[in-house]
């Protein structure tokens, strides 16, 4: 069925995100870097959410117990989706991290394999299967 991976994450796996700062978070942001202490702005943001991420871990972890999400990568092909629509079943995706949906899911395959859709982090798919799954994302 579905394959599940904890990877190193390559620049090519990762998602862009824009914040606004004021300005002297900024100043200071750019303070440090000329300072030597981080290499760019980019170095300390991540530093930071990692800092952050490591300081919740305890939550994160017993979160991801309760709600039974997979942490990681799962990726559906179209063949675990036909399997299970074939068997007359119906995934329930809960991820935290990247869920992929194959790019030969047909937005029909998608609707008849998949009942709900609950990603924290990204979801990879078709424009048109995430359109399908749009009233069945949460």
């Amino acid at each position: 069925m579905a394959t599940h991976q904890n990877a190193v994450v390559k620049a090519s796996d990762t998602e862009k995100i824009t914040i606004n700062l004021g300005m002297i978070d900024l100043g200071q942001i750019d303070l440090l870097v000329q300072e030597g202490f981080y290499s760019n702005r980019t170095d300390l943001i991540r530093t930071a959410i990692r800092n952050q991420l490591q300081a919740h871990a305890d939550v994160v972890r017993q979160t991801v117990a309760r709600k039974s999400l997979v942490l990681g990568l799962q990726h559906y092909s179209r063949a675990d989706l036909e399997a299970v629509r074939d068997a007359g079943q119906k995934l329930h995706i809960q991820v935290l991290g990247l869920a992929t949906i194959a790019a030969d899911v047909t937005p029909e395959l998608a609707l008849a394999a998949i009942e709900s859709v609950t990603v924290l982090g990204a979801l990879h798919a078709s424009p048109a299967v995430k359109a399908a799954l749009a009233g069945r994302t949460f």
